[in-house]
């Protein structure tokens, strides 16, 4: 079958590291994503399943990797060659029609569970990343034992697949993984602000990611009042309609909330701030913001992919201002005290929130240099979400 595959050429990365500067599609020319002829994966055992893909999106990290900027940290956590594609919605050799969990958790590697009914991000210790019957990898689409759905067809373990309801589309549901991601990050911010009748939360960025955040504030923390720094005018728009009170240009959020929040500015910090703040960009820039107007004692969670930053913290020493990371999903403890699968808020929110609206556009998987660029520049082309459509009689639109 044919797929995109990455595989480990150093001078490759090396080069496309160079060219990302010029663009992507130069990247993707040179780098180490190719088009190339593969077997489909063997199934390991029991529990295990072929997927065929019908959409599977392109996210920030799969671009890091494209053009060469993706952190040598995931060196140890991965197996190359790999096809990328963990967002992605899909059918059962019966025909069923599924959504992917993509992390590869103990239950998919033959290791006993965390806790009952854990899902596979759950665990305190990521030994089992890299152990078991598969080869390393954090996710389908990490993996070379795996496949992912840059390709026809990849493998999942039961632990991982999530039946999608009849009533939902594959343009919702290829959204059903980034909604996840969204929903677990604003839910990180609920210790902070549960004690807060009207918390202020803000968010920085409003990519698919952001969006996702937000949409998870306006639905499972409530009485959240959000303010959101959109780069783009569409973005300031859907930030809106999915539950913000209001959006501005990220260079304004910080007189936003100082507004909001009656602060002073001292230097360039707030002397208060928002109760808590998602960074949905993860650069040293706009690390730095958020720092600079989540109050005293309030809480900055880390959406976007960090990498390599440089910035002063001896502001978040001062302030006692907690850092939290978030990385994909699992099992959330609600504001109610109950306990969900972060998949289950997902699929549901992704349907009765209208996530399909922000598909921008698909394209077939040879047309993927074009499909890089869009993805790479969606901000500048009003667009949000670009994946691929590996459907055999569906029309690909942009």
């Amino acid at each position: 079958m044919k797929a995109l595959q990455i595989d480990k050429k150093l001078g490759r990365i090396g080069l496309a590291r160079l060219l990302s500067s010029v663009s992507t599609t130069a990247a993707a020319k040179v780098g180490p994503l190719e088009l190339v002829s593969i077997e489909p994966p063997a199934l390991p055992g029991p529990g295990w399943h072929r997927v065929h893909t019908h959409l599977a999106g392109i996210c920030g990290s799969d671009l890091s990797t494209v053009e060469g900027h993706a952190s040598p940290y995931f060196d140890d956590w991965v197996s190359f060659p790999f096809v990328p594609g963990h967002e992605v919605v899909g059918h059962l050799d019966d025909g069923t029609r599924v959504v992917i969990e993509p992390v590869l958790g103990h239950a998919a590697r033959g290791f006993p569970l965390p806790f009952d009914d854990a899902a596979p991000g759950d665990g305190n210790d990521y030994a089992h990343l890299t152990r078991g019957h598969l080869e390393p990898g954090i996710q389908i689409g990490f993996c070379n034992s795996t496949c992912g759905g840059w390709a026809p067809q990849f493998i999942a373990h039961d632990s991982q697949i999530h039946r999608v309801p009849e009533s939902m589309s594959d343009e919702q549901a290829v959204l059903v993984e980034p909604a996840a991601g969204g929903i677990h990050a604003a839910l990180l911010t609920w210790p902070t602000v549960a004690t807060i009748d009207r918390p202020i939360i803000a968010v920085l960025g409003a990519g698919t990611m952001g969006l996702a955040a937000i949409a998870g504030l306006h639905r499972y923390v409530p009485g959240a009042r959000i303010v959101v720094g959109a780069r783009y005018p569409h973005q300031q728009a859907l930030a809106t309609a999915l539950g913000a009170e209001l959006a501005v240009k990220p260079d304004e959020l910080t007189r936003a909330v100082r507004r909001l929040t009656g602060s002073h500015l001292v230097g360039d910090h707030l002397s208060g701030g928002a109760d808590a703040t998602i960074d949905a960009v993860g650069s040293s820039a706009s690390l730095r913001d958020c720092l600079r107007f989540t109050r005293p004692r309030g809480r900055v969670v880390l959406m976007g992919m960090p990498a390599e930053v440089t910035l002063d913290l001896t502001g978040l020493w001062h302030r006692e201002t907690q850092l939290v990371g978030a990385y994909t999903y699992g099992t959330e403890t609600m504001p109610d005290g109950s306990r969900r699968r972060t998949f289950d808020l997902a699929i549901e929110s992704a349907q009765a929130m209208g996530f399909e609206r922000l598909l921008s556009a698909t394209y077939r998987l040879d047309d993927y240099r074009n499909a890089l660029a869009h993805a790479a520049d969606a901000g500048h082309r009003s667009a949000v979400k670009i994946a691929f459509d590996l459907r055999p009689t569906e029309k690909v639109s942009r």
